[in-house]
């Protein structure tokens, strides 16, 4: 780690987070997919998303065409499965917050799933860009809104872009555990890997600075 970036960090004027298996120790459309009883069928495709083999919005249309959630079995799900915190992020947004800098949440998951999580950590919910699921008025699977920048490769950067123009951030950091999020940074200022949940080894390579515990986030800010 070098310590530009750690000059950089105690400066930061935003920062981003991804949310599966970074601000959550799961990946939300896996768990959905349990859920749904489509668990295997499913984290194959989740896996090839992540390290880069697919097209993201291929991989993300794939998975939710054998899923086929129901609104129904949404709602059950966030009632009775919610998702557990990554040690130290609750702490480490709180002290983010202190600070009086925004904190965004950016994933290729669903809105509909984050906003509980978003609410836990005391994220306003505009700050979310996620993806939103849409149901046809019985409920049933219709699909996904593919405007959403998130919803394809490369929008986690289209995300940040607009984040950068619209405020004026010149130290904006994201954080996350997939390629999708070191591909953010540019525009992004600066991207820190996180391996506590897993370790993706072609993200750890390439990260200048990557971490396997918030705590060191932490104890730097202190």
């Amino acid at each position: 780690m070098t310590d530009k970036i750690k000059e950089l960090w105690l400066n930061a004027d935003a920062v981003c987070f991804d949310v599966d298996s970074t601000v959550i120790q799961e990946e939300a459309i896996d768990e959905v997919a349990k859920f749904c009883n489509k668990g295997s069928e499913v984290q194959k495709l989740t896996s090839s998303a992540m390290s880069g083999k697919m097209d993201f919005r291929e991989a993300l249309s794939a998975r939710l065409q054998i899923i086929k959630p129901s609104l129904q079995q949404i709602r059950n799900f966030i009632k009775d499965r919610p998702f557990n915190l990554t040690p130290g992020i609750k702490e480490l947004i709180g002290l983010l917050q202190t600070k009086n800098i925004p904190v965004y949440l950016i994933s290729g998951g669903f809105r509909g799933l984050i906003g509980p999580i978003a609410i836990e950590l005391s994220i306003p919910l505009q700050h979310i860009y996620a993806n939103k699921l849409k149901f046809f008025l019985n409920g049933d699977y219709a699909g996904f809104d593919e405007k959403e920048p998130t919803s394809k490769n490369g929008g986690k950067a289209e995300v940040i872009q607009m984040l950068k123009e619209k405020y004026g951030y010149t130290k904006l950091f994201m954080i996350g555990d997939g390629i999708t999020d070191l591909e953010a940074s540019p525009p992004a200022d600066a991207f820190i890997g996180f391996g506590g949940n897993v370790v993706r080894e072609e993200v750890k390579s390439k990260s200048k600075w990557y971490i396997e515990s918030f705590q060191e986030l932490i104890d730097t800010l202190k």
